[in-house]
């Protein structure tokens, strides 16, 4: 039953009204507190249990009420089950940053609270976090389950170290990955019974790079049965998750097939991937991923430097195939936290650093930046040069801010990603070597000089030389060819 809450927001109501017909919500874990224009009801304020049909009941009391657009923060999980009612009912709703109205001093109150967010909603004042459809909510979802999935794997991987390492068995320090096809396999055989090094030593892998007598010493050890016992469990729950992964693979994949195609992969195939090595990672998907990336973004990504099939399904499954939602390329920039949070008063810069944020999108792209130390591409260059000038934090920010507005540009355009449209800023990068090179040239009282130039100066001199003796080398004779390398004796040798 709906209970009459004591307390009231008093605050100025000066400001027009941009949106009369607004509510304001706090949320709870076990309770939820409405706020509605005074006009409206009674009791504009009202509290509600978070049981499904308290929720539907509310929703009722809105709709009575000529509420159009409500207004809530975003408070954990607790949010996403009113939200869905409301949006089904057709109510606009505004899911807002705790950021963006908690910058006031005092109303601390719930009652306050959902008082205060109906009347910054009123008057226009809040404005709503972005939420992609719910299509990409369902792959949201599957992802970030999946991800749960492979720390819990990983940690079992650990228990096995752990057992393996009292035990003395170092077969973990020689073989790189122990779940790999070597590992698994000497673990099934010492759990079975096998306890011969020589024997267990046999089930190597030939491509396996450490030898035969090394994986022989690493197996020699003190067989406890309680570490046999929780090396057992452990790999026991280990197989278990990845099961569980390859189920959740192939439901991410089922709900992949249900994106609408953004581009005909038969008139305009996939191209071959530019660098073709094999799957060394177990935990990347078992389907072909890239394959649905390019038919539901419309475009390969996997052919920006750094970027990879890992970090484009993180940019469906976060924010989807469309970034039209985002104003431009900076405000996609802005929303992942990669661009400077100016703070000026006074005309002073007092900071410049980016804002913290928990973005999954941001974290990958940041990955993708980090890639990028041994491309040869122009945004390697680009992360290098940025290495060396600002430490490595802060060139993997700014490289990772390059790559979302390249991907912004790339999503919004459906054109492929073209490496000649960077050479007018190689060639002011070279401009910018070379006058380097120069100025210390000069400062340590040298000179640079072009190659041409240097052509050009031997040709000269050996024309004046006339012909001589051909020696090994193209262009001259050895007598010179020692003139040429070694001008401060050719006045010597001419004597």
């Amino acid at each position: 039953m709906a209970r009459k809450k004591r307390g009231k927001y008093s605050g100025s109501r000066s400001l027009p009204a941009v949106n009369p017909d607004a509510a304001g919500i706090d949320i709870g874990a076990t309770e939820i507190f409405v706020a509605v224009p005074a006009d409206r009801d009674p009791e504009p304020v009202r509290s509600f249990a978070t049981f499904t049909e308290d929720l539907h009941r509310l929703a009722d009391w809105l709709e009575n009420c000529g509420i159009e657009t409500v207004a809530m923060e975003s408070t954990g999980v607790y949010w996403i089950p009113l939200f869905k009612i409301l949006e089904v009912r057709g109510l606009k709703v505004c899911l807002v940053n705790a950021r963006y109205y908690q910058n006031v001093p005092g109303r601390r109150t719930d009652v306050c609270d959902c008082q205060w967010l109906q009347y910054l909603h009123s008057v226009g004042l809040l404005r709503a976090s972005f939420r992609p459809a719910q299509q990409v909510c369902v792959l949201r979802a599957l992802l970030r389950h999946r991800d749960h999935l492979i720390q819990l794997a990983s940690t079992h991987v650990l228990h096995m170290q752990k057992a393996l390492s009292q035990m003395n068995l170092q077969i973990h320090h020689v073989i790189s990955d122990i779940t790999g096809l070597t590992g698994l396999a000497i673990l099934d055989a010492i759990l079975a019974g096998e306890r011969d090094p020589k024997a267990l030593a046999q089930l190597r892998n030939p491509r396996i790079k450490a030898a035969e007598g090394t994986i022989i010493k690493a197996l020699v050890g003190d067989y406890r049965p309680e570490h046999l016992f929780t090396l057992g469990q452990s790999l026991a729950a280990y197989r278990y998750y990845q099961r569980l992964l390859t189920d959740c693979d192939g439901e991410i994949e089922r709900q992949l097939g249900r994106f609408p195609d953004r581009v005909d992969a038969k008139a305009k195939p996939l191209t071959p991937p530019k660098v073709c090595r094999r799957k060394i990672f177990s935990n990347e998907p078992h389907f072909n991923l890239r394959e649905h990336l390019y038919r539901i973004l419309g475009v390969d990504l996997t052919a920006v430097p750094g970027m990879n099939v890992v970090t484009a399904h993180t940019l469906l499954a976060e924010v989807g195939p469309d970034l039209r939602r985002f104003r431009s390329a900076s405000a996609f920039a802005s929303w992942l936290g990669l661009c400077p949070d100016n703070d000026i008063s006074g005309g002073r810069v007092l900071s410049v650093r980016t804002r913290r944020v928990k973005n999954r999108l941001a974290t990958a792209f940041r990955m993708a930046a980090n890639a990028l130390f041994k491309s040869q591409s122009w945004l390697g260059a680009f992360f290098r040069r940025m290495r060396a000038k600002l430490g490595a934090p802060k060139a993997i920010t700014a490289a990772a801010h390059k790559l979302a507005r390249i991907v912004y540009r790339l999503l919004t355009t459906r054109e492929p990603y073209d490496e000649t449209v960077f050479a007018k800023q190689e060639k002011l990068t070279r401009i910018r070597a070379e006058a380097r090179l120069r100025t210390q040239a000069k400062a340590l009282g040298f000179q640079v000089l072009p190659i041409q130039a240097l052509q050009h100066k031997r040709d000269v001199f050996f024309r004046s030389k006339g012909p001589g003796k051909p020696g090994p080398y193209k262009g001259g004779t050895w007598r010179q060819r020692s003139i040429l390398r070694h001008p401060e004796r050719s006045e010597g040798q001419r004597k």
